[in-house]
């Protein structure tokens, strides 16, 4: 990493500063003036070319993302949480002391798994202007994706209780009560999102994440029906055919279950959770029992 330029920057500064002090005449004056419009039109192009370097660095995340997605390693990971809080920018009436800076630096750390560094911006987001929902969100997305769960659980509590109908906020607490075994309370979460309805990615993932309660419940029947209903929301959320197939092997339909793994390789076979499904199908037809959890 270079130097900061700010040093020298702020010195140039405390140069013309002291010479406007100390200035007498009307010749001198005029050359202090113009080099103010000239340091200011230096540093005013400066933050052009920050701000277009920013934007550049903002599209190398997308890509980043993107190409980590396509090369992601066969054994697929836990089911992911719900989907980012995807607002509008923050308009934090308190700009003036940086805060929605602090917001977005958090909402990019984020999307380059530095979730430390995403919930100390965060943090220091909510310290200039406190109660910023955005900020909340995203820091309990931030601290869930870290599993801080308690902690998260009670950011996300926050935001609830300021938007009650926010739904994205109430599948992650679902989801957060799911990895914390507190069955009932994500049952009620997830059913109330799914009631609002208000959100496609919220519905989406509240009747996944009820498939996933009640398959760690052993109501096979139950977890079923959600995983159903999963696809037929989003065909494309590949880990509820990998679910669905426990959930048939498990409650004895063993058939059912290979041709759940089968479907869901066919559908994405060169994405994780496909050849999850695809390796699944081969320990089950080796008559190996596919993992509990």
């Amino acid at each position: 990493m270079v130097d900061s330029p700010l040093p020298s920057l702020r010195a140039a500064y405390e140069q013309i500063a002291h010479r406007v002090e100390s200035v007498t005449g009307g010749a001198e004056r005029e050359a202090v003036k113009r080099e103010i419009i000239a340091y200011f039109k230096q540093i005013d192009s400066l933050i052009g070319e920050l701000s277009a370097l920013k934007e550049d660095i903002r599209k190398l995340v997308e890509r980043f993302k993107q190409m980590s997605a396509s090369t992601a390693e066969a054994s697929a990971p836990a089911p992911a949480p719900a989907p980012e809080f995807t607002g509008a920018r923050p308009g934090v009436h308190a700009d003036h002391l940086g805060a929605s800076t602090f917001i977005e630096k958090g909402r990019s750390l984020i999307s380059l798994g530095d979730y430390t560094g995403a919930i100390q911006s965060l943090q220091k987001a909510l310290q200039l202007a406190p109660g910023e929902t955005q900020a909340e969100s995203l820091l309990g997305w931030a601290q869930m994706l870290h599993e801080e769960y308690d902690d998260a659980l009670a950011t996300f509590q926050k935001v609830l209780m300021k938007e009650p109908a926010n739904s994205l906020a109430r599948i992650n607490v679902g989801y957060i009560c799911l990895k914390k075994r507190i069955f009932g309370e994500a049952i009620e979460h997830l059913s109330k999102a799914i009631r609002l309805d208000n959100d496609k990615k919220a519905t989406l993932y509240a009747h996944f994440y009820l498939g996933l309660v009640y398959l760690q419940r052993e109501m096979y029947e139950d977890a079923q029906t959600f995983f159903h209903k999963t696809l037929k929301l989003g065909p494309n959320l590949i880990e509820a055919y990998y679910e669905l197939g426990r959930a048939y092997w498990f409650a004895g339909d063993r058939e059912q279950a290979q041709q759940t793994w089968d479907g869901g390789f066919k559908a994405k076979k060169f994405k994780p959770w496909g050849k999850k499904c695809e390796d699944t199908l081969a320990q089950a037809r080796q008559g190996r029992e596919p993992p509990r959890s």
